[in-house]
């Protein structure tokens, strides 16, 4: 599943596109998806002007006229592509998720067509993803929403805000990293990466980054370790682990950074280290760090 970089990504990539244009039509090829489409949602989009291309979390936000918010998410094989006016098929994807299951016209199951010419198709192989609609107004109320934690890459998040809330928790770092409660759009990879670049173990207590001077100093080299990695994946332009592409079919290039994800057995990057990468799995997901570095 895209994390925090891929989609933003996708959203830059979408912004020019769509910011100011009009939709003139919707085209629903199937009755569902993960959820089922809105009620009348192709009549509720047409002739509806996009204000603004947003993110929240791992969530796509398109800001209409009429007052909705277009709530768009890729699931695990979501593709957004763009067909320019003139042409018939879309010569570029804003973030291709799609597996080996292939990404055929039987699978494109919205069509939004623009008043610039321009269309948008969603194609979803497995259907995980979902499009809905909820008014602008008490955005942050709406359930998908209401629960979620602050920006990794906004104005509040910083060490104070993860020591506030890793006071007294007994769960593992991993998991706490992992709660969209606490941080929204992290994900797998990118904690593992950041608790590697913050010399955290994943296994150590939430806790322990809540209290004096060594709670304090840990607090503060994770919450630079988050930025900085989300920083450099978008600048890499996020991690192609299966077939995720950039819009002219290229990889992201992150994965060829990875310190410590997918790299069991190898030798740890950090400097004079001389430990291994270890795997473990932590609430069923795969855990990658090293004990030597990492304490």
């Amino acid at each position: 599943m895209p994390e925090l970089p891929e989609v933003e990504i996708v959203r830059r990539g979408l912004e020019p596109v769509l910011t100011g244009a009009t939709i003139a039509n919707a085209t629903i090829n199937r009755p569902d998806l993960r959820f089922p489409f809105p009620e009348n949602f192709a009549a509720r989009l047409k002739g509806e002007r996009i204000l603004a291309v947003n993110r929240r979390a791992k969530y796509l936000l398109l800001v209409l006229s009429g007052g909705e918010t277009l709530i768009i998410h890729l699931g695990m094989t979501g593709r957004l592509s763009v067909t320019p006016p003139g042409r018939k098929a879309p010569p570029q994807s804003f973030g291709d998720y799609v597996y080996d299951t292939g990404a055929g016209p039987k699978h494109d199951h919205a069509i939004i067509s623009l008043s610039t010419g321009a269309r948008v198709t969603y194609n979803d192989p497995r259907r995980f993803g979902f499009m809905l609609l909820a008014p602008q107004t008490g955005l942050d109320r709406h359930p998908l929403f209401a629960n979620l934690g602050v920006e990794p890459l906004g104005n509040t998040f910083d060490a104070a805000y993860l020591a506030a809330k890793a006071n007294n928790k007994r769960t593992d770092l991993k998991a706490f990293l992992l709660d969209q409660r606490i941080v929204a759009g992290l994900g797998n990879i990118y904690v593992s990466e950041a608790l590697h670049r913050a010399g955290l173990s994943p296994t150590r207590l939430a806790g322990t980054l809540a209290g004096r001077k060594p709670a304090i100093e840990r607090a503060e080299r994770l919450a630079a370790s988050i930025r900085s990695v989300l920083t450099a994946a978008i600048a890499a332009g996020g991690s192609t682990l299966k077939d995720y592409r950039h819009t002219d079919g290229s990889q992201g290039g992150f994965q060829n950074e990875f310190a410590v994800y997918g790299r069991d057995g190898e030798p740890c990057s950090t400097p004079s280290c001389g430990g291994t990468i270890k795997r473990l799995v932590q609430s069923q997901r795969a855990t990658f760090f090293c004990r030597v570095c990492q304490r």
